[in-house]
């Protein structure tokens, strides 16, 4: 990984855990609602869902109701971006 990847990568997560301090504020204090905020302002940076999502979820032990703020960020992703759909590759769509 060449330096300026690494910068990036760090800048990227700080960004995250910024926003997460904004929206969510401590891992306590996460609900269904403020992690669709979450992840709302990190799509306005940018900032991969699944990445974030990724992130969270190392901390999932932390958060209370953690089943119902799952349920809630899938949710958004689905509705949000191109993971929560299939992707069809049949040849009828290229033609």
């Amino acid at each position: 990984m060449a330096f300026s990847d690494f910068l990036e990568s760090v800048a990227t997560q700080v960004k995250m855990e910024n926003i997460w301090a904004n929206t969510c504020g401590t891992w306590q204090n996460c609900n269904e609602s403020n992690i669709q905020s979450f992840l709302a302002q990190c799509d306005e940076y940018n900032i991969d869902s699944q990445f974030c999502m990724s992130w969270v979820e190392d901390h999932k032990n932390e958060i209370p109701n953690w089943d119902a703020v799952s349920v809630s960020s899938l949710g958004w992703m689905n509705e949000h971006t191109s993971t929560g759909s299939p992707f069809s590759t049949s040849d009828e769509s290229f033609s």
